[in-house]
């Protein structure tokens, strides 16, 4: 990717349209090495951007899914201990034991299981693979000091090995759905961009580039309903995700246009509280769907 033009042409073609900021700041992580931290609401796409990038540059994407008490050890590696014990019950039944050399052994490569960070530092004779850190707001403070030293060095220490050390630094991508702050530490490392819901015309290229079988009355129809849901007083605002997978079941269904029918049947698909999808039973759908129409035929 030698240009920013390029980095919205090669995502495009792995079906990823993304604006001329964000393929910015994407060009600009991958030419300086630097880390590229996504926030933004649930569903904006902030995942598939790595997805993409690596899909686009042939690479392997690795991902550590972050959550609630995640520490350095489940990201790094572990012990195979099942592995180990084996190794020591046959070394006992063999009754040649040498204790140093057993131990040795059982704290090798053999014994290691490799976590998405320590993969991550492995050579690949594709490239430097990306990275993704997905969540990093599930996880707490001291797992992202920990992160912030990893990713300043490109390198993990494992006591009984030594420290590993990338040879070429992954493409590092953090995504944030900001249910908390991340520590301004760790965002100062990384370039910065906040994925907000895309505009109408946007999504509309969204959605033919993931269901391009929809039609183009029908997509309309879609991105437009849903972009009036998000102005609703909603527990959780659909994302474009939402977007592709109610067009997907639009279509599963033979269904052509949208009514008020079809919406009342279909709104699991794009709601996922079940207090959001009360609001939008009985007249309320119906008078949504026709303030779009009417904004529709207008334009």
């Amino acid at each position: 990717m030698h240009s920013i033009d390029q980095v919205q042409t090669d995502l495009a073609a792995v079906d990823y349209v993304c604006g001329r900021d964000l393929a910015t700041l994407v060009f600009l992580a991958l030419k300086l090495g630097r880390p590229l931290f996504l926030e933004g609401e649930a569903g904006t796409g902030k995942t598939e951007i790595a997805k993409a990038i690596a899909a686009s540059l042939g690479r392997n994407l690795i991902r550590l899914q972050c959550y609630e008490g995640l520490d350095a050890a489940s990201a790094v590696y572990e012990w195979n201990f099942a592995a180990q014990m084996v190794a020591i019950r046959a070394a006992e039944a063999g009754g040649d034991v040498d204790a140093k050399g057993l131990q040795k052994d059982l704290f090798g490569e053999a014994f290691l299981t490799e976590r998405p960070l320590l993969q991550a530092m492995r050579p690949d004779p594709k490239g430097p693979p990306v990275l993704l850190i997905d969540e990093i707001d599930r996880t707490d403070e001291p797992f992202e000091a920990f992160l912030l030293e990893a990713l300043s060095d490109f390198q993990v220490t494992i006591p009984e090995l030594g420290t590993i050390s990338a040879p070429e630094p992954p493409i590092v991508i953090l995504t944030s759905n900001r249910t908390r702050e991340v520590h301004d530490a760790l965002k100062r490392r990384c370039l910065y961009h906040w994925v907000d819901y895309p505009d109408f015309d946007r999504e509309i290229e969204i959605l033919q580039a993931r269901a391009p079988e929809a039609s183009a009355a029908l997509s309309r129809e879609v991105v437009a309903f849903v972009q009036r849901l998000r102005g609703e007083d909603l527990f959780k605002k659909p994302g474009v995700a939402e977007t592709i997978d109610w067009a997907k079941c639009l279509l599963a269904l033979d269904m052509i246009n949208l009514s008020p029918e079809v919406i009342a049947d279909t709104l699991g698909a794009i709601l996922k509280y079940q207090d959001d999808i009360q609001k939008l039973q009985g007249s309320e759908a119906k008078r949504l769907l026709d303030e779009v129409k009417s904004t529709l035929d207008v334009a």
